[in-house]
């Protein structure tokens, strides 16, 4: 009898020390593993999730974090001053049009009460709802609407931090009292890494499993695609963009439109600059460098030669526009409305490399039809 309750006594010992290392780990924290976000963590407890945004720009690098502990569960001991959303959200605010497409892909449209930015919403669904007053308008340019968030009583207010303006929405919201939550998926370079940000939204809605299918058939396809062109030895030279108020905005050679033209088998013409933001150049600059250049691509709203010329009959003298070779992101663009591509097209970067591809090869994506882009006639 004296040897069993030895054998018993040993057992507790051995199941208390597993339990102990157990709960040493989850108090250390599991970590999300991510193929391509640099920008963001998500990391599991055993009670909750902590949600880390990280911030570079030229001086400075903020840190942001959220605990995401589920409904009816007691607060567990967080680090002082972190924000805590419970989970999953029921009502969202959507203060950038990025995030209708990670919802709508999550299939949770219905969650959004509030949206900035109405005009450029390009959503059939959310534009409805916004007509019919379902969901409410809480922001027009620079102005919150703060009093109309209150009442809204939002679980989460997803806003991004691309500039000062943004950063003084950020502190209204926090003087409310209001659940905002930044995002920096902007910040990244590589396509699959914005697109890789559903997970980030994802975490919010406990809608995990819906995401990491989702991005591993969008990366899977992705990743496919660059096969298709990754032997091309003769790549087209391509320039992008248009002047705005007199300058152009041109894409920096690590920004995220360089990596997809890049990845299409393209020779981007500003790949020497070594910058993630757009660079401002005038007219003459832009002549220089892009005359002879055999493509341009996504020259601002307009959908014929015919608008792009009229706004500045120089633009004729590019070799592009004198061989028709200009291709604009503008197919599923609907007069008065947003643009699909700036929703839907981060989602899905696999469609717009296929759409640079068939611009770029068509004879390596003989049956592909645009899905954003489209011909300047």
């Amino acid at each position: 009898m004296l040897k069993y309750y030895r054998y018993c006594l040993l057992i507790i010992i051995i199941f208390a020390s597993f339990l102990n290392v157990k709960a040493e780990s989850v108090k250390a924290g599991e970590v999300l593993k991510l193929q391509y976000a640099r920008n963001f963590e998500i990391t599991d407890f055993l009670t909750h999730q902590i949600a880390t945004v990280r911030i570079s720009g030229n001086d400075s690098k903020r840190l942001y974090q959220y605990a995401l502990v589920p409904r009816g569960v007691p607060l567990p001991e967080l680090p002082k001053d972190i924000p805590v959303i419970r989970t999953p959200v029921e009502r969202v605010v959507v203060l950038e049009t990025i995030y209708i497409g990670f919802l709508e892909a999550l299939n949770q449209l219905e969650k959004v009460t509030g949206a900035g930015a109405t005009n450029y919403i390009s959503n059939p669904t959310i534009r409805q709802r916004v007509k019919t007053g379902i969901i409410q308008t809480v922001q027009t340019g620079q102005a919150l609407n703060v009093e109309r968030l209150i009442l809204l009583q939002p679980d989460l207010i997803f806003i991004s931090f691309p500039n000062e303006p943004a950063s003084n929405i950020s502190a209204q919201l926090s003087r409310a009292g209001l659940p905002a939550v930044m995002t920096a998926e902007y910040k990244e370079q590589h396509p699959l890494a914005r697109a890789e940000w559903i997970k980030f939204v994802a975490a919010f809605l406990d809608a995990s499993e819906e995401a990491d299918k989702t991005f591993a058939a969008v990366a899977k396809r992705y990743e496919a695609l660059l096969q298709t062109v990754d032997s091309i030895e003769k790549r087209p030279t391509i320039f992008c963009g248009a002047p705005y108020a007199g300058t152009w905005h041109m894409a920096g050679g690590n920004s995220y439109m360089a990596k997809l033209i890049r990845d299409a088998g393209g020779d981007y013409l500003w790949n020497d600059v070594t910058s993630t933001d757009s660079i401002p150049l005038d007219f003459e600059r832009v002549f220089l460098k892009a005359a002879t250049a055999d493509i341009w691509l996504n020259p601002g709203i307009h959908k014929s030669r015919q608008s792009l010329f009229s706004t500045d009959s120089r633009f004729k003298r590019f070799n592009a526009s004198q061989a028709g070779d200009i291709y604009n992101n503008t197919r599923k663009q609907i007069k008065n409305t947003g643009n699909p591509v700036w929703e839907n097209g981060v989602v899905r970067p696999d469609d717009v490399l296929a759409d640079l591809i068939k611009i770029f090869h068509p004879d390596r994506l003989p049956d592909h039809e645009f899905v954003y882009q489209e011909q300047l006639k």
